[in-house]
Parts: structure tokens; sequence; C-alpha cells
């Protein structure tokens, strides 16, 4: 089975409006279909059908216990294309109270946020595979600290970064 990409997540939330809203004022996702009790979004720069779609169960629900005391999924991590958006991102996630992190995995620079019913996700920037060297390579067996204003001088604000994990050494 020659998986290519994740083409989609689907994640129960509590509050559809509150989730929805979440996902377009703060990510900048727009809704492409909805339905009672459902809503299916599609990301900025995306041509799928969708990328993630939502159904309500209701202000009652527990929230997720998964890798605290249930096993289950543990967050869900879109890429962007650019340094300069994955520091804009972090500055709206701030100001959204969603941030909760940033960490350096040498081929991947990340911010980790919480959406409001807790459930984390992850925004990366890969770095491109022709700009792998040594110290990225050896970086991916450890999570590090991400200075973003130091990989934004190392690598440019503005450089595209890889699809996936970049795992090819450079030439």
């Amino acid at each position: 089975m020659p998986v290519t990409r994740l083409n989609h997540a689907v994640l129960y939330v509590r509050d559809l409006a509150r989730s929805t809203g979440f996902y377009r004022d703060v990510l900048g996702f727009h809704v492409v279909n909805s339905l009672p009790g459902a809503a299916f979004l599609q990301a900025p720069g995306s041509s799928n059908d969708h990328d993630l779609g939502m159904f309500e169960i209701g202000s009652e629900a527990d929230g997720s216990t998964a890798g605290r005391s249930t096993v289950g999924l543990y967050h869900l991590a879109w890429e962007v294309d650019t340094l300069a958006e994955l520091q804009r991102l972090a500055g709206i996630l701030a100001e959204a109270g969603a941030l909760g992190g940033a960490s350096d995995h040498g081929t991947t620079k990340s911010l980790y946020a919480r959406d409001p019913d807790g459930l984390e996700f992850e925004v990366a920037w890969v770095v491109p595979a022709d700009r792998l060297d040594g110290a990225a390579l050896a970086a991916r067996s450890r999570t590090g600290r991400l200075d973003l204003d130091a990989e934004i001088r190392r690598y440019g604000a503005d450089t595209v970064g890889g699809v996936g994990i970049s795992h090819l050494a450079p030439a």
C-alpha cells in the first residue's frame, strides 16, 4: 500500500460552531460543505475536497484522554510552505491563546497548539532535502527548542519547504 499523504482528518468536537470558527479564524480554513452536526473544511492553499471533517457530539462530552489514560491519536500535523508563514502563525496562535510550544526536530521546525476542545495539532515547516546538512540530520534523534529567528537567518524566511519529511542527504 504505497500511501503518498494523509488526505483528511476527522474530529469529534463538542461545539461545531466554536470549532469551525477556530479553524476558520485562526488557521484560515474555510467551510466547503456542512450538514446538520457536521462541517467539512479546506485548508488555505489546499486542492483537497476537504482537509478536516468535524462532527458535533455535544457539550457534555468528556475531553480526550488519549495518551494519558487511553490509546488514541496524539496530534495532527499540517505543513506550511515557508518559515515566514510559520512565524506568522506563531503570532496568531499565541494571540488566540492556543500556542502550546515550539520544537526543532532537525528536519522539521514545529509549532504545537490546541483547538477549543484541547485537541493538539502541529504546524510544521520541513527543511528541503537539498538544504539538509549533518547537523539537521543528527538533530532528528532529539527534540530541541525552536529559535525561529535563527532558523530564518539560516534558511531564509521565504525558502519553500520540502514535502513530507525530507530524508535525503544533500548531494
